[in-house]
């Protein structure tokens, strides 16, 4: 118990200097640009401090659990005896890994599903379109394009190909999906690239990149581990833009056979 508390202090005291220049330019802009009083200041006081208390527990949360069972879970689907050890003596082989995609596919759609940004953004997105956008399957998207991308960030690093090859070619297939896409789905694609790398996806997805790098033969957790976070990022705005073109797609057909069908 004690060195929990002391590890929390210590995570405090940090986090509270990570945090104070953002209070700063508030309160300067408040009183020295808008000269108005803080309004609600005793409010805003303890707000600031369960800020506080919830990023230092977030953070060591990080630090105890979603690391290590991320590098653990890697190192035991890479373990010999997982793999056979007389497949792994013959050399790296992609195909030896197939179980570490699934792995990779599963929970990288599951944290998407669960990451508190992507809900609020598909809240807003179903509200002001009027439920055009549904926002389940926005979520279900932008899962299905994340699950996607880390699975094959995960072959990047069993098989060491360079990165840049791998996301060159998926911004090559977004912009020509932005050209064939309703200008209307584009923002609202290229922002949900951008909030799965958030509190959830990001530290799971990170661990199991380092752990995967760490435990595969001949890679390296620096140079190898790390840049599933930009599979995570660039495939949710693939799979968003081709499920605009499908549905899209989907309704003019529907239109044109209900057309049809009338005398």
């Amino acid at each position: 118990m004690g060195d929990f508390l002391a590890v929390l202090g210590d995570t405090v005291w940090t986090t509270t200097f990570d945090v104070a220049p953002i209070l700063a330019i508030l309160i300067v802009f408040q009183t020295l640009v808008l000269r108005r009083n803080v309004p609600d200041l005793r409010r805003i006081v303890v707000g600031f401090a369960l800020v506080l208390m919830g990023l230092a527990l977030f953070l060591i949360g990080l630090q105890e659990a979603l690391f290590p069972i991320g590098e653990t879970m890697a190192r035991q689907l890479t373990a010999p005896e997982t793999i056979g050890a007389e497949r792994l003596a013959d050399g790296v082989d992609w195909s030896d890994y197939l179980l570490v995609y699934a792995f990779a596919a599963a929970i990288g759609f599951s944290t998407t599903i669960a990451e508190p940004s992507l809900i609020a953004v598909a809240l807003k997105a179903e509200t002001v379109s009027g439920g055009a956008v549904r926002a389940w399957g926005l979520r279900i998207a932008v899962a299905a394009g994340v699950a996607v991308g880390v699975a094959l960030g995960c072959l990047r690093i069993v098989t060491g190909t360079p990165l840049p090859w791998y996301i060159i070619a998926a911004y090559v297939v977004v912009i020509a999906q932005t050209f064939a896409s309703s200008r209307s789905i584009i923002p609202l694609a290229y922002d949900s690239g951008g909030v799965t790398t958030s509190t959830v996806t990001v530290p799971v997805v990170a661990a199991l990149g380092l752990g995967l790098a760490a435990t595969v033969p001949g890679r390296s957790p620096l140079i190898d581990g790390f840049g599933l976070i930009a599979f995570a990022s660039v495939f949710p705005i693939m799979s968003v833009l081709g499920y605009s073109m499908i549905t899209s797609r989907i309704n003019r057909r529907r239109a044109a056979a209900s057309g049809e069908s009338r005398p």
